[in-house]
This record gives C-alpha cells, sequence and structure tokens, in this order.
C-alpha cells in the first residue's frame, strides 16, 4: 500500500510538471496576441512592468512585420519545451530507472538562474524580468526535489 502511495504521489508531480511545460511551451506560439492582451490590461500593472510589456509588444510587432523569419526561433523554443516535458514520461512510467531525468531536471532548474543573469544582462532584460525568470527555475526545483525524495523512498521499499 506505501509503495502504491508512493507511486501516486510521484506520478501526480510529473504530470504536474509535463503539464507546466506543455503550457509553457504551447503559449509561445500565440506571443503577439499575448502581448496584445496584456498591453490592453496594462492599467492593472505597476507602471515599469506596464512600460516594459508595452516594450515587448512593439517589438514582437515590429519583428513579425518586417522580419517574420525571426519568430521561428521562438517556434523552436515552444517545440524545446514540449519536447522536454514528453521525456518525463519516462519516470512518469517507471520513477526508480529514469530517476536520472529528475536529477537532469533539478539541475536544469538551477542553471536557469545563471543563465537568466549573464544573457538577461546582456540583452538589457530589466532585473524585476530577470528575478521573474530565475522564480521559474526556483518553482521547478520544489517538485523535482519532492519527486527525486519520494523515488528514493520508492527504490527502498521496491
Amino acid at each position: 500500500m506505501r509503495r502504491k502511495r508512493l507511486l501516486s504521489k510521484i506520478r501526480g508531480v510529473i504530470w504536474f510538471f509535463i503539464i507546466v511545460l506543455l503550457v509553457s511551451g504551447i503559449t509561445v506560439f500565440p506571443l503577439e496576441s499575448e502581448l496584445a492582451w496584456l498591453t490592453n490590461h496594462s492599467s492593472l500593472m505597476p507602471p515599469a512592468l506596464s512600460e516594459w510589456i508595452q516594450k515587448c509588444y512593439d517589438a514582437i510587432v515590429g519583428m513579425n512585420a518586417q522580419y517574420p523569419m525571426l519568430a521561428y526561433g521562438y517556434d523552436w523554443l515552444a517545440f524545446a519545451h514540449i519536447i522536454i516535458a514528453l521525456a518525463y514520461i519516462g519516470p512518469l512510467r517507471d520513477p526508480i530507472k529514469n530517476s536520472w531525468l529528475i536529477d537532469w531536471g533539478l539541475i536544469s532548474c538551477m542553471a536557469v538562474i545563471p543563465l537568466a543573469f549573464t544573457a538577461g544582462t546582456m540583452r538589457q532584460i530589466p532585473l524585476f524580468h530577470i528575478l521573474i525568470d530565475c522564480s521559474f527555475g526556483i518553482i521547478g526545483i520544489i517538485p523535482l526535489w519532492l519527486c527525486k525524495r519520494w523515488i528514493k523512498k520508492l527504490a527502498l521499499i521496491s
């Protein structure tokens, strides 16, 4: 019974992680529409955030109008999120055998922080946006860490 309960908890967290990655990837495709919606609701935001979203929206509109081929990079970003999500089917099916993917995910989440600060600074991204990006890595660590802990327990009772 304990094994079944652990397996259920592990799979629930992995499903959550898969869904979040899929949503994160799929929402890249309609980026211009999403930013348009945000700019229409910018009165609800702090001024610095509102200005940043407007600047991003203007950049995406300009890029799509003049250089639509650059959006292909966003398509690949979305694809990468979707493929990474699909990779978690392995630990979903056999968490013990595929626990290395949980470790890889933890490393990837930690790597978000130096990348966000390095690339964000080089690309003149405001600090609040860099911190938002870092939060995705930090938040991603939580379910993966729980999974890792539960998988270790599962391995001991299997």
